[in-house]
């Protein structure tokens, strides 16, 4: 995982809105495709397939371009989708681009390389001073409603920041010396759609993954991951385990 998306959970925010005054290049567009290519997948075995589009195109009201992002349905799909676009959002933070989930957000191209469109990402280019200056202000679940154990708290404070639909932060995290098990909860819902609550609390969930991990490298912890279960029922599924390898 790339070392340099660690510093940027705490610059990165949600652009809901955009200022408009500035403008992707024609190489920046081409990075951002390249770099695309280039992100871990959860499940490598997984094809997806992406696409940048002008923000006309979609229902998205502002932002200057929307990345659509395609995946064939299996296991831990959705898990997989979070999990490589949170990585994108990181990176594009790193270069002042901003960027915001768009869950509701809808486009005409359903298909691409016949895959069925999953989510998209609205982006533009922004002023560094746009990012976030100081992520405690991000309004999260405190630590005792997310962590259980004692074992690798420090990480908590750092890992709850993950961003996600409707800010309903659908994670619990049980943990030990020797493993870290992640579960994906049933809680409020926003203003999601009720047949749509487990689609986005497990692209978030997948979100979520993202940090941990990027938190066990950071503190030069060594890990194995397992996935677990995919299930949509119950209102505590145990998602990921991450044994510690010493």
């Amino acid at each position: 995982m790339d070392d340099l998306l660690y510093p940027m959970i705490f610059k990165r925010k949600s652009f809901h809105t955009f200022s408009g005054n500035l403008k992707l290049t024609d190489a920046e567009l081409v990075m951002i495709e390249q770099h695309i290519g280039t992100l871990a997948h959860l499940v490598p075995e997984i094809r997806i397939a992406w696409k940048i589009v002008p923000r006309k195109e979609t229902s998205r009201k502002s932002g200057e371009y929307c990345i659509l992002f395609y995946s064939e349905k299996r296991d831990y799909y959705l898990y997989n989708i979070g999990y490589i676009i949170q990585q994108l959002d990181l990176w594009l933070a790193s270069v002042n681009i901003g960027a915001c989930w768009l869950g509701l957000g809808r486009t005409k191209e359903k298909k691409c390389n016949g895959l069925d469109y999953v989510i998209m990402l609205g982006i533009e280019k922004a002023e560094p001073s746009e990012f976030r200056q100081d992520f405690t202000k991000a309004k999260r679940k405190e630590v005792a409603e997310v962590w259980q154990g004692e074992a690798f708290r420090e990480m908590a404070d750092v890992v709850r920041y993950a961003p996600s639909a409707c800010n309903t932060q659908p994670w619990l995290v049980h943990s030990s010396p020797e493993k870290i098990d992640v579960y994906r909860v049933l809680g409020s819902r926003g203003i999601m759609p009720i047949l749509k609550v487990s689609f986005y609390n497990k692209i978030d969930t997948g979100i979520f993954l993202l940090f941990m991990e990027l938190c066990l490298q950071h503190e030069n912890i060594k890990f194995k991951r397992e996935l677990l279960s995919d299930s949509e029922h119950g209102k505590e599924n145990l998602v990921a385990r991450y044994t510690i390898v010493t």
